[in-house]
């Protein structure tokens, strides 16, 4: 290459090796910060709005005011050979006295019946179940009666509603085809809420409410509260005869008693459910045969004094029943004559004579 050639080049490097050292090296880039977790608390459900309304015969909330609505009081068979019965898990109060040959029948109170489906087996009327359902102005359903119920029935001023001597029966009341086949005739009168809804307010002479100077038949205490002065009980057996004996078993998860009866679970037809209840009482009382009565039908004393026991949240407490007149309520006391007051629920009421055996456990 000649002088002049390396002359032209030279420049040209030097300019090259000028830009080369003056060059910076490009920065790394800097990741963007990772934004801050949001941690969000899940937020607990709102406890429901309590119901506005009461039902008077259980202190529990409900969604309609039902409260001056006279309930509904209906006798039920509980012969071994008739059972199950149906619509019992759903009675807000179930009554249970003794009734002729060891026997014994209840009587199912339903504030508000309307969604209860079939009940029965419907049984006929004694004088102290209409006595029962006086105090609770109860429009009383039977089939059939006894000569006292009858005339307890005028006496009292109770509504009577009798599928055997009134105009009821294919309507209100109905024979059940297959109890027909397999417990007899006698046994297979059934009625419904459904029916009930829709005709009593079809009966023109048909009182649906309570008088002005009507009282319920309990007060209630808040829930989950156990009476004082109390002994711890897990069961209960209530001895009415050598035919039946009433066991009521405490399930501390649910907190009621579980109903069994003739060694089994006291089950409703038509759900397969166990009856279960807040409250178990047992009234003790007088109880004889009527003098000159055939069948060997039973006088039981229901007004006056008595003593008994309330079963509630797992433990027993002694108490005392005063009632003023057969158609009073029931004014229940401790010994010391404390008032005493219900838990909000369900509630089994059995009435039997002094001498028969209550046993806890």
């Amino acid at each position: 290459m000649s002088c002049k050639g390396y002359r032209l080049l030279l420049p040209i490097c030097l300019m090259i090796l000028l830009i080369s050292c003056g060059s910076k090296p490009a920065p790394t880039p800097t990741p963007d910060p990772e934004p801050a977790i949001s941690v969000i608390k899940p937020t607990p459900d709102p406890k429901p709005d309590p119901l506005p309304f009461v039902n008077p015969l259980t202190g529990e909330g409900v969604a309609t005011d039902i409260e001056n609505n006279r309930p509904v009081a209906i006798m039920l068979n509980n012969l071994k050979k008739a059972l199950p019965q149906l619509g019992v898990s759903q009675a807000d109060i179930i009554y249970e006295c003794p009734a002729e040959g060891g026997i014994t029948r209840m009587m199912g109170v339903y504030q508000s019946p309307d969604d209860v489906g079939t009940i029965g087996s419907v049984r006929s009327a004694r004088d102290y179940y209409v006595s029962l359902a006086a105090g609770l102005d109860a429009i009383y359903m039977h089939a059939g009666g006894s000569d006292t119920g009858y005339i307890a029935i005028k006496k009292l001023g109770v509504t009577g509603l009798d599928c055997v001597h009134g105009p009821y029966e294919g309507t209100l009341y109905w024979r059940d085809k297959d109890r027909k086949k397999t417990a007899g005739y006698e046994h297979s009168v059934v009625t419904s809420g459904d029916m009930i809804a829709e005709l009593f307010p079809t009966y023109s002479r048909l009182r649906t409410e309570h008088n002005e100077d009507y009282t319920p038949p309990f007060t209630f205490t808040e829930e989950n509260k156990k009476p004082t002065d109390g002994t711890e009980v897990n069961e209960m057996s209530v001895r009415f005869s050598s035919y039946k004996t009433g066991v009521f078993t405490y399930d501390k998860e649910t907190n009621l008693y579980n109903v069994s009866q003739h060694g089994a679970p006291y089950l409703d037809g038509n759900n397969d459910e166990q009856v279960a209840v807040r409250n178990v009482i047992v009234l003790r009382t007088d109880i004889n045969p009527i003098a000159g009565d055939t069948a060997g039908r039973l006088s039981v004393r229901l007004d006056g004094m008595g003593d008994g026991i309330l079963l509630c949240d797992g433990v027993a407490v002694e108490l005392r029943w005063e009632r003023d007149s057969l158609k009073g309520i029931f004014h229940f006391t401790t010994v010391d004559g404390v008032p005493l007051d219900m838990g909000i629920g369900k509630t089994y009421v059995n009435i039997i004579d002094d001498s028969y055996e209550v046993n806890l456990t």
